[in-house]
This record gives structure tokens, sequence and C-alpha cells, in this order.
């Protein structure tokens, strides 16, 4: 993941404090790797830091332990912090469903912990704030903007939802800067999900390379918007660059192309195949239990309120970005 910077975002991130929690998880590895090219002061907030690998680069990098969803944890780790990534999350819409306490926790009460601890310090970071597109609940019109109303459908959406809400009454109340960042689904190399229900595609080439039958469920035909790992990093990078262009708004992202499940996972077999020359069966399956709504909705992304602000451009089509996993995967 690492790249060449564009020279006005480094100089808009040099010298500052970078906060990445959730720096073990997937999007928050990949954030890490591209900013320790920048010349920061880059702190990576983790349960288990000994866990992080270590990272070698022009940033200057400190491991903290720590829990989000503990007040302490903030009082401790947001001194001096210009951008909090703030990435820790529960992300299982059916964990959330079957924990819906819990999940409250760590996607609500983790951020006004966050905010009241910036309000008691007096500090008045840029926040950004990784959402998700299922916000809207089910889209009632596709391609998905940031005018589509929303109307959450789970308790995980209710939840990533309300810390968004939360953060937009801080900014009004300008106790801090902030953004969210809505995001699709996303592939690409990284650490696994620790969840079943996340990182799909990365889990369906993982099994085509060890040879082993694809599934979906039914015909497979609702639409997705599958967006490259290293092209999520690179929005995270332009909305803490770009602060002024961002706060105070929320953002949907994707690649702006649809395709269907199915057809997802046929791209895989074929991009497997042509690598390993095994292809493996793709199966239709009746689902375990009766599918939630929001899983049968169709989504594909209007980004161009974020293109817009920050010049972001998504550069890495599902062909490119499933052979590059796989790559990284072998």
């Amino acid at each position: 993941m690492d790249r060449p910077e564009p020279q006005s975002l480094v100089d808009s991130l040099a010298g500052k404090r970078l906060l990445i929690t959730g720096a073990a998880g997937y999007i928050g590895s990949g954030l890490a790797l591209r900013l320790k090219e920048i010349p920061c002061r880059l702190v990576r907030l983790a349960r288990r830091p000994e866990n992080l690998p270590p990272l070698r680069g022009p940033a200057t990098i400190q491991d903290i332990g720590g829990d989000v969803r503990r007040k302490e944890t903030w009082s401790q780790v947001l001194p001096g912090v210009d951008v909090v990534f703030h990435l820790a999350a529960q992300t299982s819409s059916t964990a959330a469903d079957n924990a819906p306490l819990e999940d409250l926790n760590s996607n609500v009460v983790s951020m006004l912990h966050l905010l009241e601890s910036c309000r008691s310090l007096g500090s008045s970071p840029m926040v950004i704030l990784a959402g998700t597109v299922t916000q809207a609940g089910i889209p009632e019109r596709v391609p998905v903007d940031e005018s589509h109303p929303d109307r959450p459908v789970t308790a995980y959406d209710l939840n990533k939802w309300a810390a968004e809400q939360y953060l937009m009454l801080y900014v009004r109340r300008r106790i801090v800067r902030g953004t969210c960042l809505r995001l699709p689904n996303i592939f690409g190399p990284g650490p696994r999900s620790s969840r079943a229900d996340r990182g799909i595609l990365n889990m369906m080439i993982r099994r085509a390379l060890e040879g082993e039958p694809l599934t979906v469920y039914g015909a497979g035909d609702a639409i997705r918007d599958f967006l490259f790992v290293t092209d999520t990093v690179d929005a995270f990078v332009r909305a803490a660059a770009m602060p002024d262009l961002v706060n105070g708004r929320h953002f949907v992202l994707g690649s702006g192309i649809g395709t269907s499940i199915a057809d997802s996972l046929r791209l895989v077999r074929e991009r497997v195949a042509l690598k390993t020359g095994t292809r493996v069966e793709l199966r239709q399956v009746d689902p375990p239990a009766p599918l939630p709504p929001i899983e049968a909705r169709n989504f594909i992304a209007d980004t161009a309120r974020f293109q817009s602000a920050t010049g972001w451009r998504p550069t890495v089509s599902l062909a490119d970005g499933i052979d590059r996993t796989i790559e990284a995967f072998l």
C-alpha cells in the first residue's frame, strides 16, 4: 500500500499528531501503512498494541493500548492530537441485532466519550468517522448521494447514524471539527475480518484460492458497490488534509459502479482460475434463515460531492482489485 503522496497532502499533514483508533483493524492497518510515509506523529490505538505490526518510515509512531468504550482511554490519547481517524467500532449487523446495548456502547458511547473528552480538554481536533452507506437504509433510488433520506433499518445502522449525528452536533457547537465518510463494501489486502458477515469478497477470494466452492444466497442478484481498500484509505487521507472543505458534512463513498453479488463471485472464480489453473464451483444455496431486507438492497454510490470537495477519485477497478488481492493472499 506504499504510494507517493501528492506534495499538498504531505504539507497539510506533516508535523501533525494523527490518531488512528482501531489501528489493528482492516482499514486502520491500511491507513497506518499510508500515513507512515508522511513526516507526522502517528498514534496507533488498539486493545492489544503488542500485536500491531512494526512500521518504518518518516513518521514517528507511538502505539497505545486502550478501549474506546472507556472515557479514560480518550483522556490518555487525545492531548495534542490534530486529527482523529475514528475507525474503532463493532461492525457486524448480526451482532448488533443480537446485542444492541453492546453495539450502542461500541459505536455511540465511544463517540460521546471522544466528544466530551475534547470539550473537557479544550481540544478541537478534526474527527473523521468511518460510517456506513447502510445508514440510509434500503435505497429508494440508485445511485445514492448525500440527499438520500436516512432511514436505518438495523440496530447497527441506527447506532452508526446516531454516532454521526452526535459528531455533527458537536461540530455545530464548535467543540470539534468533523466529517463522516459512509463506506460501502470494502475489499482488498489486509487483516482477516473477525466477523463472518464482514469482508465477504475477501473471504470468497480466500476460499477460491483454497479450492473450495463459492456460495451465493439464491440468485445473488442484489447490486453492491465494491471499493478497493487503497481508494478507501485515500479518502480518509484527503479528508484529513482538507478539513475546511469537509467539516460538518457527511459523504457517500463507493466506486460508482454496481455489480451483482453473483457476478462479483463469478469474477473471483475466473480471476483465481487464471492465476492458479483451478476453477472452483459457484453454488446457489438457500440462506440459513430469511435474509433481513437490508441484505436484499441494491446500492450504487454517487460520489460527486466528495470528488468535488477533495479531488478524490476511485482508481482501482473490481477486476484489478481482485487480482491485487489474489497476489497478496498468495
